[in-house]
């Protein structure tokens, strides 16, 4: 073993240097989840931004580019399990992290939940074709059960199942997006192009959605100690991650909105949309066979979100903001297990409880998504000021840094303007009840969190110190261990290349 690897392995017990790019790669867009927005919400967002669906994504993926710009900052000088609370820690401060330590906790654990509704969802249609309906609670629960499993036992095993179940299902989508067009006739459909009937407002409500779909593109950076070559895999993930997700739902949108042009059936109210233009076409098997990539996309989904949730957990406990058994690593499988089983209990929790109460579990798809999308925007926004801070720190800012992140928050406002809207404006109306209350909920969840924080911090002097020094302590490591100083690499051969190299 390395004398890295030892180091990393005794600093925090998680597996060093077991992840290649296409499995870094793959916890992002396993969050993402690419496939479940065709296969099953777009309609949740042609709901709220009607024929400008497909704007609101491409400006959802500019933002977020540049949002990745900020993360990059970080990654390409440093690497740890703590994911952009460790960054913001760094770059503004121990309050600053607290709040992106819990909204991030919140992100992918609501984003847990809502894909894990959606696997119970599909689940049960595909299993209901067989005369077998079990219960929603059971569905969920298996879901969780099988996710809770891959995560505690080993984090390259969730990366490969993530990447090749995601593989499959973009290609068997793409293969019938372009058959739907070309039954189109290859049309432009000028009702999208023109935005007919679309407002502003439109796009800035489905931009919450949106912020959904794209959730997680960031979730590679939880991966410092188990990524090879972290400092470059890891940012490539981020950025890469974001633009095929984008380009994909931007031509998925395009294509789906115009193939239900004409069928008398609104896809808002489809919850298997390719399923059903698979069978306008005479192509039932494929859209039989999309189903079932889509149920595994969920799947991978509800692992790549506890994954990332469980380190974010295992960091803030290693910084006595949790009980301490959350900080610890399994000894032989080298994961976060008692974060990961928490995290599971969790996921599993809040959708039983809804399923209890009869909600749909279509409708605790959107709900829980839209919580989720708050989480993220507070994260992208601290992560974006969080960049020129720390580069200034380092004495690093440029001009075009600045530029970076004024325009990536700007972008992040669009959907959080959107989220509450302008009661009595027809340009910017408030969301429809229940959306209208989720950012007020978000922000309780906010306050509450940091008031607990607040009130340990005075049981506590020390625990600001502690925080700090101990991410100072993390990043001072690894940029000892691979010869940087101030995001520079000063000696060419690093004690393991592969950290760098």
């Amino acid at each position: 073993m390395t004398a890295t690897a030892q180091k990393n392995q005794s600093t925090h017990g998680l597996k060093p240097n077991c992840l290649s790019f296409g499995e870094v790669l793959a916890q992002s867009f396993a969050v993402i989840a690419p496939t479940t927005i065709p296969a099953s919400n777009i309609g949740l967002i042609v709901a709220l931004a009607g024929n400008g669906t497909w704007l609101s994504f491409l400006i959802g993926l500019i933002g977020l580019i540049f949002v990745s710009i900020n993360i990059n900052q970080f990654a390409s000088r440093s690497a740890s399990p703590g994911s952009l609370y460790s960054y913001i820690v760094k770059g503004l401060g121990p309050t600053a992290g607290v709040i992106c330590g819990w909204s991030l906790v919140l992100a992918y654990l609501f984003t847990a939940m809502s894909v894990l509704c959606g696997f119970a969802n599909f689940s049960g249609t595909l299993i209901g074709h067989l005369g077998i309906h079990p219960s929603p609670i059971s569905l969920l629960a298996i879901g969780a059960g099988i996710a809770w499993y891959a995560g505690y036992k080993d984090i390259q095993l969730s990366a490969m199942a993530m990447l090749w179940m995601e593989a499959i299902c973009l290609l068997l989508i793409s293969i019938l997006g372009i058959a739907i067009w070309a039954h189109k006739g290859f049309a432009l459909d000028m009702s999208q192009l023109t935005l007919q009937g679309v407002t502003p407002g439109n796009i800035a409500t489905g931009l919450v959605l949106v912020m959904f779909g794209f959730s997680g593109f960031e979730s590679a950076t939880s991966l410092g100690d188990e990524a090879k070559k972290p400092l470059k895999n890891i940012p490539r993930a981020v950025t890469g991650s974001a633009i095929l997700a984008g380009v994909f739902f931007i031509m998925m949108t395009y294509i789906e909105v115009l193939g239900f042009s004409g069928t008398g059936h609104s896809i808002t109210n489809s919850e298997e949309p390719l399923g059903f233009l698979s069978q306008q076409l005479g192509m039932g098997w494929l859209g039989e066979l999309i189903a079932i990539g889509a149920l595994l996309s969920f799947f991978a989904c509800v692992l790549g979100s506890i994954n990332p949730a469980a380190r974010v957990f295992f960091m803030m406990a290693r910084h006595g903001l949790f009980h301490s058994s959350l900080g610890a690593a399994h000894s032989s499988n080298r994961t976060p297990h008692v974060a990961v089983t928490m995290c599971t209990f969790l996921t599993f929790l809040i959708p039983a409880a809804m399923a209890l109460f009869h909600i749909k579990l279509f409708d605790c798809m959107g709900y829980l998504g839209a919580i989720c999308s708050y989480g993220f925007l507070t994260v992208y926004v601290l992560i974006s000021i969080a960049a020129p801070v720390y580069l200034h720190k380092i004495r690093k800012l440029r001009l075009r840094d600045v530029v970076f992140s004024a325009v990536a928050i700007a972008f992040m406002m669009i959907p959080i303007a959107g989220s509450v809207g302008i009661p009595g404006s027809t340009m910017f109306p408030p969301p429809e009840a229940p959306y209208d209350a989720f950012p007020y909920l978000f922000l309780m969840y906010i306050v509450a969190t940091c008031g607990w924080f607040f009130w340990q911090r005075r049981r506590s002097p020390e625990l600001v110190g502690s925080m700090q020094q101990g991410i100072d302590a993390i990043h001072a490591n690894f940029e000892a261990e691979n010869g940087i100083y101030g995001g520079v690499r000063l000696n060419p051969v690093s004690i393991d290349n592969n950290r760098f190299d």
